[in-house]
């Protein structure tokens, strides 16, 4: 029968007042306090329980927002919903809860400093200062990752005044043609300006069973140039511009080794440097590498790099003896002095009985602002002896110091 066309019999309610002692208006009020208290709780009840649905759902949108995030690695993906599952998920009640019990609900949503944690992760990526220096480098984590084809930098983009040693006047190299015919008096004082880039290409190839860990394939260029700025009487020209396109392949470790160190990365990559000139200027090889690279905690890292030169017929090597001069690896070692101050040392040797190579030493130093917030910007001073400093003077001892502002990364 629906309640609503139903309309009680006023005779036999005036009945069962009766029977229960009561006068039909006193009846009625009673149960009008009663209908009023009861509503008033469930709606009490309902109001505390939306209320804390709410702020549950508030407080967990960002986080699982930041799981879903993790495309490129299913394994973590999976593990950051069942942790965040874990955090929110409560038992229903066997039973409507009291007024006391719905009104705490208010202040019992548990706090979620780890799906937090994972949010800033997955908004900051590649610059989430709690990883460390070389896994945001290479982007060597799921958390530390910034996805394909961002543009980065790679060596420092810098712009700086130089005074050398000496200067090649006349360039030279065993190969036929490839002498300079006559000298040019250049400055010994000059600016240098190089740029730096590169872009993740590919992701995830080889670490699908490595949950956390993401290798990574990449495409860089590095251009330097040594512009004669301080010779007008020459007309200011560019004496030296070095192109330098790569292919890196990188793959993560967590390898611990004696005395807190790490192995964080190994990699591959394929290099090709020239200076874009016509005989008799021209110079240019290619060559394939082999890399690692480790820490101590975020204070020390060393990066190591061993090559081969790529062959080249007689008729078309510009420079058949450069790695007598460049040599057949380098090994860098940078130590962060403090937050504002990184110490550098490069060191390349031909490994053979030449023992030629070079040496480079740099000290940056971060520049803060005027509102005292850190700028992406370093004083960069270096200096370099040895040979190779510019592709043109690959065969040329020289000692080069410079002071100028370099932009580490982005």
């Amino acid at each position: 029968m629906d309640q609503r066309t139903h309309r009680p019999n006023p005779s036999l309610r005036a009945a069962q007042a009766g029977r229960l002692g009561m006068k039909p208006a006193k009846l009625f009020a009673l149960g009008a306090t009663m209908a009023a208290l009861c509503g008033g709780a469930q709606a009490q009840v309902a109001t505390a329980a939306d209320t804390a649905s709410a702020i549950a759902k508030a407080t967990t949108s960002a986080p699982w927002l930041a799981c879903s995030r993790l495309t490129d690695d299913k394994a973590a993906r999976l593990a950051c919903y069942d942790e965040l599952a874990q955090q929110v998920t409560a038992p229903a009640p066997a039973a409507p809860a009291p007024l006391s019990t719905a009104a705490s609900a208010l202040t019992e949503v548990p706090p979620q400093p780890v799906a937090v944690a994972l949010a800033i992760a997955a908004d900051q990526g590649c610059k989430d200062a709690r990883y460390s220096e070389l896994s945001r480098f290479w982007e060597l984590e799921s958390g530390s990752n910034c996805g394909t084809f961002g543009i980065r930098g790679y060596r420092p983009i810098s712009l700086s005044v130089v005074r050398a040693s000496a200067t090649n006047d006349q360039p030279s190299s065993p190969a036929v043609g490839h002498t300079a015919a006559e000298p040019v008096d250049y400055n010994r004082t000059e600016a240098r300006i190089q740029v730096s880039v590169r872009t993740k290409i590919a992701q995830g190839l080889l670490t699908q069973g490595s949950p956390g860990l993401s290798d990574s394939l990449w495409f860089g260029y590095t251009q330097q140039s040594y512009w004669q700025l301080f010779s007008p009487n020459l007309s200011r020209p560019f004496r030296s511009t070095d192109h330098e396109p790569e292919v890196v392949y990188v793959y993560p470790s967590t390898l611990n080794l004696p005395f807190d160190w790490k192995l964080r990365y190994t990699g591959v990559g394929l290099v090709h440097q020239s200076n874009g000139q016509s005989q008799p200027l021209s110079r240019s090889w290619n060559r394939v590498y082999l890399m690692a690279g480790f820490e101590q905690s975020n204070q020390w890292r060393i990066q190591a790099r061993a090559w081969q030169r790529i062959h080249e017929s007689n008729g078309s090597d510009d420079n058949p003896d450069i790695t007598d001069y460049i040599g057949h690896g380098e090994l860098l070692a940078a130590w962060n002095v403090n937050p504002d101050n990184t110490l550098v040392a490069t060191v390349r040797n031909s490994l053979n009985v030449s023992n030629r190579g070079s040496v480079r030493l740099e000290w940056l130093k971060t520049l803060t602002g005027n509102d005292n917030k850190k700028s992406a910007l370093r004083l960069h001073t270096q200096l370099f002896s040895g040979y190779g400093d510019t592709l043109i003077d690959y065969n040329v001892r020289r000692t080069v110091l410079s002071v100028g502002l370099s932009l580490v990364d982005f």
